[in-house]
């Protein structure tokens, strides 16, 4: 692979990822062991790797055999947004991780290697990234995979109608050469991605780009599918939605499913890394309540995040014969926001339509309730232990991370109590008033589907009222119907409770807590806040992993102190498979790379 030298420090330096034995779960985001772990794993997947296109292998111990299908099972059902562009939810991501792919994943230490592309190569000044497209991949539908579906999929990502039109993935364009241009509507075409043959790609960025490999490793969508369609109606044109228009080049593609219930994917048998061995996988959307019992009877092969094996049944599925556990850590963690501004759907990056939240404008009412929230107590109670609380929004899987740079609030009424007086929020009965002397109420919206979370949600109501900050817990809604809430900020919200699912390429926290970000959820705008973000990833001094380091500690301190979000906990993800069940790479990051490999042991 033509790598410079320059290329190889970035990797090194920017890339490399500090893994640790224990992790957490999340649920938006696009989307999370230890060494021997690993090294196991990946001797399992030579021997695959070998057998890789010969399906008809002796079905021998050992040996990868064809046929059956498995049930994987999630906690909450998909938002049913099937198209790579526009989907948000972890629930979709299960299936869109199978059934599309990118030019670039990642291995078990988060360095960055091939997928659709198997060669790359970087320009000196490292504004100029080229990839080599593998030539014999098809889409489901049998049409080739080219260099012109990479160009359309980011330049549907730059299109001036595709924030307004849900769309989130806004970083993954930003950086390209003509992006504010193209996405302003001064442009015709955007500058920084173009197709030099039909099988090589070049992507040209405004300023040097340390995160290009990251910035380019997107799922790619196809054009023949979608480039009839205005963005400003694909999220809700039936190519989102409809089992046989949901295209992809992955080892499988969606069939059919029932809403809510089970989403089936069949093996794509011109897969261009060979046949599947299996001949499908059926995601079933299950209540944690049943899900140790179906494991027991085999109805459950495989239970994958977000969830994964609650801590409370840790010891009851480790002791099950037919079921294999492996307990990482997350890059995720669970956070509460604050909504500092309202506004209307279509103005996430419009900041002259948002209106302030007066009533959680107050940074020391931030801190008071940072004090006055048990966040150990859910680790220790709720998560038998099983993770960890949160400080900052860096995990420690990751690289930034650094315990000493956030400021720390431990679970301390008093404290909270004697920051609310000093900042003038007096007892009047048995709430306090604001500093107006007016009586206030913060509403707490939270959703569905992951058991422990919801079960934060009133011992939060009951924290924050023992230090006399009235809290109104609204009813609870399905994951998707709340980040709907979310996403149309409505005004009737203060207060949410949410998780996030990192991005693995680099810790950049950038694409959701920049200011003109679009998943600036919380409507934060702060420009020191923005500032620090952005210095740690511009060129030249951000190639020196020490100086990106320097600039997230100064940012997690300032974070912590402004609070903009609560980080809560991160908890610990337990996989589950059926021991029967082969062939899985387990990643810091995911494990649903290279299900192609995956097979029923008989």
């Amino acid at each position: 692979m033509k790598k410079s030298f320059w290329l190889m420090i970035v990797l090194l330096l920017s890339l490399m990822v500090a893994l640790a034995a224990c992790g957490g779960n999340n649920e938006e985001g696009t989307e999370n062991g230890g060494n021997d772990v690993n090294n196991e794993v990946n001797n399992n997947n030579d021997d695959a790797n070998n057998n890789n296109n010969d399906n008809d292998a002796e079905d021998s111990d050992g040996e990868p055999q064809s046929g059956g299908s498995i049930t994987a099972a999630m906690y909450s059902a998909p938002d049913h947004q099937f198209n790579p562009l526009f989907y948000s939810s972890a629930y979709d991501a299960n299936i869109l991780d199978i059934a599309f792919e990118s030019l670039v994943k990642q291995d078990e230490n988060l360095e960055f290697i091939p997928g659709l592309a198997h060669d790359w190569e970087f320009n000196d000044e490292f504004t100029e990234l080229t990839y080599q497209l593998e030539e014999d991949v098809t889409w489901h539908d049998g049409e080739p995979m080219t260099a012109h579906d990479v160009v359309f999929t980011y330049t549907a990502i730059a299109d001036p109608d595709y924030v307004a039109a849900g769309g989130v993935r806004t970083n993954y364009a930003s950086t390209l050469a003509g992006y504010e241009e193209y996405v302003s509507g001064d442009a015709d075409t955007l500058e920084g991605v173009e197709a030099l043959d039909d099988y090589t790609v070049k992507f040209t960025f405004a300023e040097p780009n340390i995160k290009a490999l990251a910035d380019t490793s997107f799922f790619i969508v196809a054009e023949h599918i979608l480039g009839d369609i205005p963005v400003a109606e694909m999220a809700e044109h039936s190519s989102a939605y409809n089992a046989e228009e949901v295209i992809g080049t992955g080892p499988f593609n969606l069939t059919e499913y029932q809403e809510g219930e089970q989403y089936i994917l069949q093996a794509y048998e011109d897969y261009w890394q060979g046949t599947p061995y299996l001949d499908s996988v059926v995601w079933q959307v299950v209540d944690q309540a049943i899900m140790t019992g179906m494991l027991q009877n085999d109805e459950i092969h495989l239970l994958n995040r977000p969830g994964g094996v609650p801590a409370a049944d840790r010891e009851d599925v480790e002791a099950m014969d037919n079921v294999e556990i492996l307990e990482l850590q997350d890059l995720g963690y669970q956070y509460m926001a604050f909504k500092h501004n309202h506004g209307p759907n279509d103005s996430l990056t419009d900041k002259d339509s948002w209106v302030p939240n007066e009533k959680v404008q107050d940074v020391a009412l931030r801190q008071a309730i940072a004090h006055a929230i048990n966040r150990e107590g859910f680790v220790d109670g709720l998560m038998y232990g099983a993770g960890q609380v949160m400080h900052a929004t860096f995990p420690e899987a990751s690289w930034a991370y650094n315990e000493d740079a956030p400021i720390k609030y431990d679970y301390n009424e008093d404290r909270a109590n004697e920051i609310l007086d000093e900042a003038g929020y007096e007892w009047d009965g048995d709430f306090r008033t604001n500093p107006d002397g007016e009586e206030f109420t913060l509403n707490l919206d939270y959703p569905t589907g992951n058991e422990i979370r919801e079960r934060t949600a009133p011992i939060i109501q009951e924290n924050l009222q023992a230090v006399g900050i009235q809290v109104n817990l609204n009813s609870p809604r399905e994951a998707s119907a709340h980040f709907d809430r979310i996403e149309e900020n409505d005004t009737d919200m203060d207060l949410y409770l949410a998780g996030w699912s990192l991005a693995s390429g680099d810790p950049d926290p950038s694409g959701y807590f920049l200011s003109t970000a679009a998943y600036n959820y919380p409507r934060y705008d702060d420009e020191t806040f923005d500032q620090l973000m952005l210095e740690a990833i511009t060129a030249p001094d951000a190639f020196d992993q020490e100086y990106r380091e320097e600039k997230y500690n100064e940012w997690s301190e300032y974070m912590s102190e402004q609070l903009p979000v609560i980080p809560l906990y991160s908890q610990n993800v337990i996989y589950a498979h059926n021991a029967n069940l082969q062939g899985i790479t387990f990643k810091t990051h995911q494990i649903l790379d290279d299900s192609h490999l995956w097979y029923l042991e008989q």
